[in-house]
């Protein structure tokens, strides 16, 4: 599966956070790499090397992707559900691994549980970006890391606005920590399986009387659209990864699985 736990490594990095198991697999330092380079050359000056800058982008992208995490952890650790961190090339999980209470399933997740865990996530990494765009604007600065995002977000009142910060070190800091937590964040909310919008997606259906195969067709339908507007916007690899997961939802209407839930 695409998006399934990698294999360990003897390079693994493995540590634990508030009683959580964390392992960042070497392949998530090779994605970060592949996701940030342009934009650290894009920063770089002669006082400010593409080195520097790359490192400082991927201590960002770590503590951004491990507090999204973190909040899926918590919400299961709410539900009486012990879990363990994995940060790999793809971004993150936070798998389930067993229970503090006797008789509890990890199986039988009630939905409405589900749907609690999946927005635990996206909301924790929204929040912690949240609180780093109102420093800035305390401080009188504009948040120049919306420059780099869609339309939608690029011109948005008040957080646009102002003087852009003067020191080129904190600015590429910002940055590359506000970048990743909104746009990973909003990403994540889409409704497509398996990420956790449509995870929530999953549940929303399910609890007001849907089906998991209608969810399923909403995943299908907007892994299409995405894919298309990526592809027509110049980024062919999420055009790609769109398409996989699309297939993937469609295969998952085979009558063969109508026993998946």
């Amino acid at each position: 599966m695409l998006l399934s736990e990698p294999p360990e490594t003897a390079y693994d990095i493995r540590f634990t956070l508030l009683g959580f198991p964390v392992r960042i697999a070497v392949t998530f330092w090779l994605g970060a790499v592949v996701f940030g380079y342009a934009l650290c050359r894009s920063f770089s000056s002669e006082a400010l090397g593409v080195g520097p800058l790359m490192i400082a982008w991927a201590l960002c992208l770590l503590v951004s992707i491990l507090i999204h995490e973190l909040g899926h952890a918590l919400a299961f650790r709410h539900y009486g559900i012990q879990s363990s961190i994995v940060l790999y090339h793809f971004g993150g999980l936070a798998i389930p691994t067993s229970t503090y209470t006797p008789g509890r399933s990890i199986a039988r997740i009630g939905e409405k549980e589900q749907l609690i865990i999946s927005a635990a996530g996206p909301a924790f990494q929204l929040l912690s970006a949240l609180v780093v765009i109102l420093a800035v604007k305390l401080a009188g600065f504009e948040v120049s890391a919306f420059r780099w995002m869609p339309s939608f977000l690029a011109t948005l009142p008040w957080v646009t606005e102002g003087p852009v910060m003067d020191s080129r070190g904190m600015l590429a800091l910002v940055t590359f920590y506000i970048l990743p937590s909104v746009l990973w964040a909003l990403l994540n909310l889409v409704p497509v399986w398996p990420l956790d919008g449509g995870r929530i997606a999953r549940s929303l259906i399910v609890i007001n009387g849907g089906t998991v195969a209608q969810s399923l067709w909403v995943s299908v339908i907007c892994s299409g659209l995405l894919a298309f507007y990526a592809f027509n916007h110049g980024q062919p690899m999420m055009g790609i990864f769109f398409l996989m997961f699309g297939f993937s939802s469609y295969q998952m209407l085979n009558p063969m699985n109508n026993g998946w839930r």
